[in-house]
């Protein structure tokens, strides 16, 4: 249950920060810019990975919890608890933002730029190096060593920075659905529900074929975050 708890808490930071940036730059005429927003991102991701990360592994991502079940990092049975805590920590922190700023349009949902298919494509990407490099810096589903967090941090900035004005760069499929139902934008929802998940499935292999005994052989601490 501490596990389920740092997840749901976890999450609950990361949308809160994430998407509460992307509304108060909004409300504020710029204030945060698009470049404080990217690293308010990385860095909440920076923050939870050491606060949460010994005791869930900080997922903060149900992207991130099923491909670490597919490298055989994680338990099956487990998948479904943690991602219904990452939901309650992201619905939570929409329902809070929306109270905060009841007349937002969107509440930090991500919307393409351009077609649903750039953004499909550019999600895919984004996670599958996001992944790579979770999967590079982790034992087990847990993060290994102090750098951990920062390289995982900086490439979510990295990536919110380069790609966001395009296509959000959520990376994350429960970051993008918490705040689409709250604001009922859910068009090309779709987008950043399968984008993710594939991308993030795709590193998986890509790993093994870089760091095969490291990377899709079961770890002696998976399972115990």
């Amino acid at each position: 249950m501490k596990a389920y708890f740092a997840e749901a808490m976890g999450t609950f930071c990361l949308v809160f920060a994430g998407t509460g940036a992307i509304v108060i730059d909004t409300v504020s005429g710029g204030a945060i810019t698009h470049v404080g927003v990217a690293l308010t991102f990385g860095l909440i991701v920076l923050a939870m990975i050491y606060t949460v990360g010994d005791i869930s592994g900080a997922h903060l991502n149900p992207a991130v919890t099923i491909a670490f079940t597919a490298a055989r990092r994680f338990e099956a049975r487990r998948v479904l608890p943690y991602i219904i805590s990452q939901s309650a920590g992201a619905f939570a922190a929409s329902a809070l933002l929306k109270f905060l700023f009841p007349g937002h349009p969107t509440f930090g949902a991500t919307l393409p730029a351009g077609t649903a298919t750039q953004s499909f494509v550019l999600e895919t990407v984004l996670t599958a190096m996001l992944m790579f490099v979770i999967l590079g810096v982790s034992t087990g589903a847990k993060e290994k060593g102090i750098t951990a967090g920062i390289a995982i941090g900086a490439v979510i900035g990295l990536e919110a920075m380069f790609a966001g004005p395009i296509c959000g760069a959520s990376m994350n499929p429960i970051r993008s659905l918490a705040p689409a139902l709250v604001s009922g934008h859910l068009e090309h929802l779709w987008v950043y529900l399968l984008g993710p998940v594939v991308g993030a499935l795709i590193a998986v292999p890509a790993c093994c074929l870089v760091r095969a005994d490291d990377c899709c052989k079961p770890s002696s601490q998976e399972n115990n975050p």
